[in-house]
């Protein structure tokens, strides 16, 4: 190995080993984050602020971007070497193949973060919805009765009251009209 580079040009083993040194870290790093080491270690495998203020998680300044930016920078000056005799635009061109590669790293980041999903249940967004009585409701609030009710394609058993004159039977279907507390107000849908 050390005739390899002994061969060399001082630039030339400079391209080699920030090549070498990125992409055995960018290993290490996927690695941990495949196996989870991020959360049950302690250690930081994953990103923490965001760049736009919107939903994707995205730390420009991120030891993961720099591993990026010297994986593009090392392997085009590693892969252009003989064929570039100009250091300095060798230099230049290695310097955008990095910006490149943080800028591909965002896209793909986003892309990946448009495909989560939010499925946190807000008791609100049952009003104005239809469920299903599986327990009698009693008339004019007098008690409790149980209804299921699906929210963003999962169902959940609630306890439901109604304002209506008479009981609301097990199998009906009702509309929910508001929210007290953690019990839905409803009506039968046929009213």
């Amino acid at each position: 190995m050390k005739e390899f580079f002994s061969s060399m040009d001082a630039t030339q083993q400079v391209y080699w080993y920030i090549a070498i040194i990125a992409s055995v870290i960018f290993i290490i790093q996927t690695i941990m984050t495949f196996i989870g080491a991020d959360s049950d270690t302690g250690m930081d495998a994953d990103f923490d602020s965001n760049l736009d203020g919107g939903d994707h998680p995205f730390q420009l300044f991120s030891l993961r971007n720099l591993i990026n930016f010297f994986l593009g920078f090392g392997w085009t000056g590693v892969s252009l070497f003989g064929s570039i005799e100009n250091k300095f635009l060798l230099g230049v061109i290695a310097f955008i193949v990095g910006l490149i590669f943080i800028a591909v790293f965002f896209i793909v980041i986003k892309a990946l973060m448009r495909l989560s999903e939010d499925n946190t249940f807000n008791i609100e967004e049952t009003i104005g919805k239809t469920a299903d009585v599986y327990m009698n409701i009693p008339a004019a609030k007098s008690g409790k009765g149980k209804v299921f009710i699906s929210v963003k394609g999962t169902t959940h058993e609630l306890n439901a009251i109604t304002a209506n004159a008479s009981d609301i039977r097990n199998g009906s279907i009702v509309k929910v009209l508001a929210v007290e507390g953690d019990v839905l107000v409803v009506s039968p849908l046929n009213e």
